[in-house]
Parts: C-alpha cells; sequence; structure tokens
C-alpha cells in the first residue's frame, strides 16, 4: 500500500513538472495565484482545465464565440489555506455587459421621468439649448419638416435627459417617440439578426428618432453603411425628425467614422456627416457632469 501511495505521489509531481515545463500559460497562472507547488500539483487537472479556458479567452472576438463550458466565464482558482477553491469568474465582456445592463436600467429610469418641468434652468450653459427645445415643443407637428438637433458635449451634461424630457411631452401629443443608445442597438441588432428587417423599418418610420450617444460605438463597414448610413437616408427621405447626441462633435465624428485612411471610406464618414448635417441642427453643450 506504501509503494502504491509513493507510486501515486511520484506520478503527481511528474505531471505537474511535465506540465509547468511544457505548458506557458499553466506558468503563467502558477505565477499568478501564488500557490505553492505542493499545493498546484494536487490541482494539476484543474488548473489545466483553466489554462485552456484562458487560452480560448486570448483571442475571442466576443460573447456569441466563447468556447468556454459557461458562456462568457473562466473557470478560476482562489488560494483558499492550503487548498484551491475554483468558481466560475465572468469575463471582461461579461463583465462588460453587466456594466452595460446596469447603466441601461439608470438610463430607462432617467428617460421615462425626464420632463421640463424637472429641467435645471438656473445653469446659464444650457439656456440656449433648452430655449430651442422649448421653441421646438411649441411648434411641431409631425405632418411638417422639421429639423432635429445634434446635441453634443462633455459627458453627464444632461444632454439626453433635456432631449428625452421632449420626446415625454410630445409623446402626450400622439407623436410616437423612440430613444436609442447606439451602442447597445447594434449589439441587440448582432445578437437577434432575425428582427433585423422590422427593427430598421420601424427605426426609419418612427415620428421621432433620439440617436443616443453615437461615437461611442466601434465602427465596422456594417455598423456605418448598412445600419446608420441606411436608417439616415431613410428618414431623410421620408422627412422624419432625427435627433442625437455625443461626446464628439462632428469633425470628431467624422474622424471616429473613419476606418482606415483610404479615400473610400473618408467619402462615406463624409456620407454620414453630411445626412446627419441635413438632419439636424448643430448645437453644444458644456456643462457640469451630473451623473458625479
Amino acid at each position: 500500500m506504501a509503494i502504491n501511495n509513493r507510486v501515486d505521489k511520484e506520478e503527481l509531481i511528474n505531471n505537474y513538472n511535465d506540465t509547468l515545463k511544457n505548458n506557458a500559460t499553466f506558468r503563467k497562472l502558477i505565477k499568478t495565484i501564488d500557490v505553492k507547488p505542493k499545493i498546484a500539483m494536487k490541482y494539476t487537472s484543474s488548473l489545466e482545465e483553466t489554462t485552456e479556458e484562458l487560452k480560448n479567452c486570448k483571442d475571442c472576438p466576443g460573447l456569441i464565440y466563447c468556447k468556454n463550458r459557461l458562456e462568457g466565464h473562466i473557470f478560476y482558482p482562489a488560494v483558499n489555506r492550503k487548498q484551491l477553491i475554483f468558481s466560475y469568474v465572468p469575463c471582461h465582456y461579461t463583465k462588460e455587459q453587466q456594466k452595460a445592463e446596469a447603466e441601461k436600467k439608470t438610463r430607462d429610469k432617467d428617460i421615462f421621468n425626464a420632463n421640463f418641468k424637472e429641467v435645471d434652468i438656473t445653469d446659464k450653459k444650457r439656456v440656449k439649448v433648452i430655449k430651442w427645445l422649448k421653441e421646438f415643443c411649441d411648434s411641431y407637428n409631425k405632418n411638417g419638416s422639421f429639423k432635429g438637433l445634434y446635441l453634443h458635449g462633455n459627458f453627464g451634461c444632461g444632454k439626453t435627459y433635456l432631449i428625452s424630457a421632449l420626446f415625454n411631452e410630445l409623446s402626450k401629443k400622439r407623436v410616437s417617440i423612440e430613444i436609442v443608445y447606439y451602442p447597445e442597438l447594434l449589439r441587440d441588432i448582432k445578437n437577434d439578426f432575425d428582427t433585423y428587417g422590422d427593427r430598421i423599418d420601424y427605426l426609419e418610420n418612427v415620428d421621432l428618432l433620439l440617436i443616443d450617444d453615437i461615437g461611442a460605438e466601434k465602427v465596422t463597414e456594417w455598423s456605418r453603411d448598412e445600419i446608420l448610413g441606411t436608417i439616415l437616408q431613410k428618414r431623410m427621405n421620408n422627412y422624419k425628425t432625427t435627433f442625437f447626441t455625443s461626446n464628439l462633435n462632428m469633425e470628431e465624428l467624422e474622424r471616429h467614422l473613419r476606418i482606415s485612411s483610404y479615400s473610400d471610406d473618408e467619402i462615406k464618414a463624409r456620407r454620414i456627416i453630411e445626412r446627419i448635417k441635413q438632419l439636424t441642427v448643430d448645437m453644444e453643450l458644456i456643462s457640469e457632469n451630473r451623473r458625479k
């Protein structure tokens, strides 16, 4: 019995040492969690599973391509005295998604409750924008042709809230409205492509559309030309009023929309900007960060 135990222990040590020698990711993992060899070698197979999942994550382009056992998570160890405790921890894509969902809940609540009565009018930097929005509210007729607003400025200054207050007011007059957080819209379309046609058709024809936080998305030819370009062109053709919020002015947005320095990309980015200019009045709002 003692001989068998000795053989098992030697096999355990040899297996651990061989893995340590031949697997760079395994070595890095052992160093990262700072575990003693006599503890780590008891969990060699589980640690190998962790290294495989880490390799999967290294070049993973997104959650829908996840190869790990639990989508969006890594089987990862933590040292607890003289043992390793393994659990599934979220990868960076899952963390980003969780953060976006938390922000969406806050944003949706703010949008739903936005109204002109709660708007701070003591900040002189906001007066010009508020005046424009109230004049728009008084004069808007969905059967007419009205330019929307391209409202850009610093983070958290209330751009989305102000336009949401306008939309909520006009919705009382049976005006159809839609507010889309642009990076999230692109994610949703990718994740549920079967609804692509219906969703784009709706965004092309709703009376008032706010494309919120344009410029915060990762630009691809598909997102720029097939999604944004299509929506804007149809809304121009149908005389539908469109609003935008962004942390970028139009020059910065144009640079953002250029995927490369090739002339074709520059032309396509310029085409998007020209459509935005046709649809909107350009205004800047620089004010205190109200999300502090």
